[in-house]
């Protein structure tokens, strides 16, 4: 057997002082001491000292414990990560008070990276969908595409929330991503310059005389009135029906879907969450009265997810809308951030929604009402689901004014 170093030797000296301190501790005060100490510790003490015992390992041993040596802070926040990633669930996520004020940017509408939305499956971090006109849509990425790597990193088992942070980054800078496509033997790899994304939620123009088209790329804050704006135009251009566009749209804000449904219904229930506390149930309702009467088609797709679903559901639950397209992605789950005192923040999985049938797509989806196979355009001449979904709104103009 090798004799202990003098470093050794101070080591394991160390570890029996502890263990006399925490054991003197309690055989001082008793009982009530231990209590108290289970109360404030988030874990059993067995499992306190076991992380404090791992850290002194790697900061003794670790053949670039000198170079790589990180603070308490650093620590914590990665231990916070794990703990929340332990969880099971790939849309719950710790993020430190730096990426906290990143997400703040996105819901506001303008962050710095590709323009490109994702959300984790079965393990895997798949392509949402990429906003249109970003580097992420130029390069060519495509809904369920999965990450496979990003520049040397291979994010195979990567917290979510990880791979946003590597894909993100300084506008100018580049940034290699792989992915693993249906259909394809190989990984596509895909070069791309990341830029300052301002994101327009709301966009439009006219199809037909009679028939407006509204598309709807992410529900940020500004969205409600984006919308808002765009009906009026509708209406003020004598518009009879309308195109609702929700392809490739990955969701965003809760109340900004309910905002956008309520403009096509006349009261009742837009969407309902359940959780496990009476605060994480709610059914939301729209008011009386609407802002656009005429015939809705709305188009889904495979990139369609969370709150664009909500929207799709609601109007197709409620009869007031023909959904054209393919089957959404599914994501019918409730995030709420929790806000920690140092700045950090804690979004956690509160509860499932359900459409106004009682139905929740969470895995699942929604199917459309006529599926129809493509890829969005946005332009009428090549866009096979636009094609149908116009075909549709005439067809119900046509039997509301007897032709």
């Amino acid at each position: 057997m090798k004799k202990l170093t003098d470093k050794n030797k101070r080591f394991i000296f160390g570890l029996i002082a502890i263990i006399a301190l925490f054991g003197g501790w309690f055989m001082s005060d008793g009982t009530s001491s231990e209590i108290q100490l289970k109360d404030i510790l988030p874990f059993d003490t067995q499992y306190v000292w076991m992380m404090k015992q791992a850290r002194t390992i790697l900061e003794t041993y670790h053949v670039n414990g000198d170079k790589n040596k990180k603070s308490d802070e650093e620590l914590f926040y990665g231990a916070m990560k794990g703990m929340v990633a332990a969880w099971g669930d790939p849309y719950s996520r710790f993020v430190d008070p730096d990426e906290l004020k990143q997400e703040e940017i996105d819901i506001e509408g303008e962050y710095g990276g590709l323009g490109l939305y994702i959300g984790s499956r079965d393990g895997k971090i798949l392509v949402v969908s990429p906003i249109e006109g970003t580097p992420a849509d130029k390069a060519g990425l495509q809904p369920m595409d999965e990450i496979v790597k990003v520049d040397d990193d291979v994010v195979l088992g990567w917290n979510i929330n990880d791979v946003v942070e590597k894909l993100r980054g300084k506008p100018g800078t580049k940034v290699t991503v792989w992915v693993r496509r249906e259909g394809h033997d190989e990984l596509l790899r895909f070069d791309m310059t990341r830029e300052l994304i301002k994101i327009d939620s709301v966009n439009q123009k006219r199809l037909t005389n009679d028939v407006a088209y509204i598309r709807i790329t992410h529900f940020t804050q500004k969205t409600a009135d984006e919308m808002r704006k765009a009906l009026n135009t509708a209406g003020e251009t004598k518009a009879k029906g309308l195109v609702l566009d929700l392809r490739n749209n990955p969701g965003g804000l809760l109340d900004a879907s309910v905002a956008v449904a309520d403009y096509f219904l006349d009261g009742g229930e837009v969407v309902s969450i359940k959780g496990r506390v009476e605060k994480a149930n709610e059914v939301y309702e729209a008011k009386p009265g609407v802002l656009f009467a005429g015939p809705v088609s709305v188009l889904i797709n495979e990139g369609s997810a969370s709150a664009s679903e909500i929207v799709a559901g609601a109007l197709k639950d409620r009869g007031r809308a023909v959904l054209v397209g393919e089957k959404s992605f599914g994501k019918g789950s409730v995030q709420t951030l929790f806000k920690l005192p140092d700045g950090s923040g804690l979004f956690v999985t509160i509860a499932k929604y359900y459409t106004p049938s009682g139905v929740t797509i969470d895995g699942v989806g929604i199917k459309p009402d006529i599926e129809v196979k493509g890829k969005y355009t946005g332009d009428l001449k090549d866009d096979a689901q636009l094609q149908r979904a116009l075909k549709e709104v005439e067809g119900m103009l046509a039997k509301g004014s007897g032709k």
